[in-house]
């Protein structure tokens, strides 16, 4: 909005040019969406008290989190619209991958926030079955398909990385692998999101990580320079991966230990699903493995857990699943559990951008 309200005032006003880099834009949107989360941040908490939306803890966990039971939840709806709000300010709203984004931040956000209020309703950790959420999930990604290649920008091959010259084309088959790569990272998140701040410090790092892919993938030079694809107009996502980048810092003052508040479905399905199709649309699908490691270590452990389970007849390859929770049964304390998967989420962020060189 500011970008077409304030640029065209260049020809008169030589300051306004800076609204054409997108740079400057992409660091206003992070500024943006931190200010909005930190600003909103006490009044959303007690509003969220006074509704009484509380954590339902699962009975099954380390009863350690009992103790949580009752803190405020849904602080995703807070993230959510820190990110629409930037990026409808300092976005070109002619660009159709910066719609495409954001209808799948919407559309992850209310099945997130339908899962939350069951769960809510019912007082049980139980909400949206698992089926019903691939389903509506699956549809999505096949609107935004659909929307892609009625514009002309779908694109069905594949960037490997440390290959510069292997590009697979999936053909129809790419529509299931992009479904793959959004529910995926969308449900990896969920399954993170388990202690104070563990689902949003890789958020905010895999989102950085992305803002730099974007703009290289957007800018024909540079991505020619380092062989990585180019698609023409993705650099204006780097805006949206920025909002992302500044919504996650400011949430994370208020959700880092002890937190004050929790994301709840409604964030944690949303931003999964945005990193996902981010990945998707900057053609760096596969790279999500590595940015987003800890997100797919700790959906690996359950998929891992629950069939050597059942393979077995009640033996398990962790103490519990997710992966964190493992740790926290092995004796690690929460809060070094937290910062040591940040460490790991930082290493895995440089791998990635170090394969921009590494081809």
């Amino acid at each position: 909005m500011l970008y077409h309200l304030l640029y065209p005032l260049h020809i008169h006003f030589p300051v306004f040019n800076v609204f054409r880099y997108i740079t400057f834009r992409t660091i206003y949107a992070a500024i943006t969406a931190l200010a909005i989360t930190l600003f909103l941040g006490p009044w959303f908490i007690n509003k969220i008290k006074e509704l009484q939306f509380g954590q339902v803890v699962r009975d099954d966990g380390p009863r350690t989190h009992l103790k949580k039971t009752g803190t405020p939840s849904m602080g995703g709806i807070l993230i959510n619209a820190s990110i629409i709000v930037s990026t409808l300010l300092w976005a070109d709203l002619t660009n159709l991958y910066i719609w495409v984004g954001l209808l799948i931040l919407v559309g992850f956000a209310v099945i997130g926030f339908y899962d939350d209020w069951l769960k809510i309703r019912k007082r049980s950790s139980a909400g949206l079955a698992g089926r019903w959420k691939l389903i509506i999930q699956g549809a999505l990604v096949c609107l935004c398909a659909f929307i892609l290649i009625k514009s002309g920008h779908w694109d069905t091959r594949l960037s490997v990385p440390f290959f510069k010259n292997l590009r697979p084309d999936l053909g129809l088959f790419y529509i299931f692998f992009a479904f793959l790569v959004v529910a995926g990272s969308s449900n990896a998140v969920n399954l993170t999101d388990g202690l104070d701040g563990l689902a949003t410090g890789p958020f905010v790092i895999s989102s950085a990580v992305y803002t730099l892919f974007c703009y290289l993938a957007g800018h024909s030079g540079l991505a020619h320079y380092l062989q990585i694809p180019y698609v023409a107009g993705v650099g204006e996502l780097s805006v949206f991966c920025g909002a992302m980048v500044g919504a996650g810092l400011g949430f994370l003052w208020y959700n880092s230990y002890p937190a004050e508040i929790f994301m709840g479905d409604v964030g944690s399905l949303a931003l999964g699903g945005i990193l996902g199709i981010v990945a998707v649309l900057s053609k760096q699908e596969i790279l999500l493995a590595i940015v987003g490691g800890v997100f797919v270590a700790e959906a690996i452990s359950v998929a891992l857990q629950v069939g050597y389970f059942k393979a077995t007849k009640g033996k398990r390859i962790f103490k519990m699943a997710p992966l964190h929770h493992h740790f926290e049964m092995l004796g690690w304390p929460e809060p070094k559990v937290i910062v040591r998967f940040w460490i790991i989420s930082v290493l895995l962020g440089l791998v990635a951008i170090s394969t921009l060189k590494l081809r």
